[in-house]
């Protein structure tokens, strides 16, 4: 498996899922014909995967894409970007890094999470136990329906 690691030091912008209503409502930075081929559903192998992770459910401080070659095989590739001071789904260098990186698979399908899932942070990696102490959001939290799990 192949895999990347990109941090990103991107000037602040408006974040999109933290605006007011007032302010004028910007697109995501995804190039739309990933999210069009995200939407199409599944159409084949090679599959990309596209998560975001971040503190919370609100700011996106990295996204993971990974390439699936196959049913039941592991990650053809993967990689990530971060970012700290800017939601990487509102960025359109990390966006169009995102589609050259797909387009080199020939890519038939995307499958992209509706928001952020979890923690950018990595059991064992970054931190030592269950739960992320730089990111208590996420404690004791379903990670696709937001809600407390007791």
């Amino acid at each position: 498996m192949i895999m990347v690691i990109h941090h990103l030091k991107a000037t602040p912008t408006v974040n999109l899922y933290r605006a007011s209503a007032t302010m004028k409502a910007r697109r995501p930075s995804l190039p739309k014909r990933l999210r069009k081929k995200a939407k199409r559903g599944f159409r084949g192998y090679p599959v990309a995967t596209i998560a975001f992770y971040g503190p919370d459910d609100r700011f996106a401080s990295k996204v993971a894409v990974g390439i699936i070659a196959g049913e039941d095989e592991e990650a053809l590739a993967l990689e990530r970007w971060f970012s700290e001071n800017i939601d990487v789904r509102n960025d359109p260098e990390v966006g169009e890094a995102i589609s050259r990186f797909i387009e080199q698979y020939d890519v038939k399908s995307v499958a992209l999470t509706g928001g952020v899932i979890g923690c950018p942070h990595e059991e064992g990696v970054d931190y030592e136990g269950a739960t992320c102490p730089k990111c208590p959001f996420w404690a004791n939290r379903d990670r696709f329906t937001g809600e407390i799990v007791h």
